[in-house]
């Protein structure tokens, strides 16, 4: 097997959902660090489209495949990295789903089988300060939502929304085929226990009308918040 590049730390397996078909590998990363072998070194290519890209995006991309290679291998022994396909999101290899999030120096990819989940969304965000959330509320939020937000946890629900649109976009996206947008659904609820329940507010696909709901969750992991989607895979019975 090939060497992990030195401006990458451990990949390790890490638990922060109860999933009991996936596995997460996450790691923490260096991008000044990031030698022009890296990806010689990871046994990895090099997108062309991201040749000329910042050494910033080249290491947070680098990062994410080496996790989700090892995430792949730990599952069912596949030693693969997703490819970057042409609308820039991860290719899965076949039989498999999965997500790759990255910010500030930490990388994470969930993988799973397709015989349990239809799709996957992942997303870290570090937590918005108060000014941060009221700059971002109005992008992020629909008038319903900004007509709910507590004011007295306003940057953390600026934040929770945030990061549940993203891991919802990242599972659903690949489902649809489409783009959509955060007025295109709604954050219902959420809990202390880590339980969210979204809401589409647009028609995406005949399967995803909008006022269709899902449920989210997320959790304050080594200092950051780490949100999750699931698309479970309809039973047998169904």
């Amino acid at each position: 097997m090939t060497e992990t590049p030195s401006f990458c730390g451990p990949l390790a397996i890490q638990r922060p959902f109860d999933l009991a078909d996936g596995c997460l590998v996450a790691t923490r990363f260096a991008a000044e660090a990031l030698t022009a072998d890296a990806f010689t070194t990871a046994g990895i290519a090099l997108p062309p489209r991201l040749a000329a890209a910042a050494a910033k995006r080249r290491a947070e991309f680098l990062a994410g495949r080496l996790c989700a290679r090892q995430a792949l291998w730990q599952l069912d022994g596949r030693w693969q990295a997703p490819e970057l396909g042409e609308d820039r999101a991860p290719r899965w290899p076949q039989g498999c789903v999965g997500s790759i999030t990255h910010t500030h120096g930490w990388a994470a990819a969930l993988v799973a089988p397709r015989s349990a989940y239809h799709g996957l969304g992942l997303d870290a965000e570090r937590w918005l300060d108060d000014a941060e959330a009221a700059r971002l509320a109005r992008r992020v939020l629909t008038p319903a939502e900004r007509a709910r937000l507590p004011a007295d946890e306003a940057a953390l629900a600026v934040t929770l929304t945030f990061s549940l649109k993203e891991s919802l976009f990242k599972a659903l996206y690949p489902l649809v085929g489409r783009r959509f947008y955060f007025p295109d659904a709604e954050l219902l609820s959420w809990h202390p226990d880590g339980r969210a329940r979204l809401r589409l507010l647009g028609d995406l696909a005949p399967a995803w009308p909008a006022g269709r709901e899902l449920d989210g969750h997320f959790c304050h992991w080594q200092g950051q918040l780490l949100s999750l989607v699931t698309i479970p895979a309809p039973r047998p019975d169904h």
